[in-house]
């Protein structure tokens, strides 16, 4: 059975400084894209929505056309019976009969005014949905327009960078195969706590590379040893020494 092959403090810092180095280069072209990859998902979600709002706007006025046509029936049928009261008045044989009539004719009158008045809203509440319509398509058009444009910023970005991502990305796996599992770990949750995504630093003018704390000469001696792990009292990056940090390089 092979032995598994024990790391010395100073190759497991050099595993992590490499993959640090690699990293910030992926890190360096995330900034590139900058803010684009969301503006572009933003004004995705946008257009989405204004699409949703488009379909309901076209829906209610379907809508209210069909309640217009059910109350420019209602006008008709309210005619019909008028007409229908009116000669049946003619023949009637007292004036019990009549009035109850007059009454049939004057509510049908009623009926028809309701109906119009009915229409006359609904045709004035079609005209507002009508201007939210256009408000709404003309809000798309401009959105897609700039979505258009921001896509377009962003491919070519890809497109310049995806080979060199790519590879990045394939030596980053690499070294991450070459680096201790439990400070993999830690690095990982120290590079997820700073925005610069930066978990392992060099001591420089005396202070953490990180958060520029000043680092005591006897730290900074052991730190050179390259003997233990040591991190940084105040912000809790992993150290090394500048000249581990030079010397390891990433093509």
């Amino acid at each position: 059975m092979a032995a598994i092959k024990e790391f010395s403090v100073e190759e497991k810092l050099t595993a992590l400084v490499r993959l640090q180095k690699i990293d910030s280069k992926l890190d360096e072209i995330q900034i590139l894209k900058g803010e684009l990859p969301i503006e572009v998902k933003d004004l995705e979600d946008e257009i989405e929505g204004l699409h949703a709002r488009q379909t309901r706007i076209e829906e209610e006025i379907n809508g209210i056309q069909e309640f217009i046509e059910q109350k420019k029936q209602g006008i008709k049928d309210a005619q019909g019976l008028i007409a229908k009261y009116e000669k049946q008045s003619d023949n009637v044989k007292n004036s019990r009969e009549f009035e109850a009539l007059n009454k049939e004719i004057e509510m049908q009158q009623l009926e028809e005014k309701l109906c119009e008045k009915h229409i006359k809203d609904a045709t004035e509440e079609i005209s507002d949905k009508a201007r939210q319509l256009e408000l709404a398509i003309k809000a798309v058009a401009t959105k897609e327009l700039n979505l258009s444009g921001k896509k377009g910023e962003l491919e070519k970005i890809i497109s310049e960078t995806e080979k060199e991502e790519k590879h990045y990305n394939g030596i980053a796996e690499k070294a991450r195969t070459q680096a201790d599992e439990r400070l993999l770990s830690s690095y990982d949750r120290i590079r997820n706590n700073y925005h610069n995504g930066l978990a392992v630093v060099a001591v420089e003018r005396d202070s953490c590379g990180g958060c520029f704390h000043a680092i005591p000469p006897q730290k900074q001696s052991e730190i050179k040893l390259r003997k233990k792990i040591m991190v940084c009292e105040n912000c809790g990056r992993i150290l090394a020494d500048a000249d581990l940090v030079d010397s390891v390089e990433v093509k």
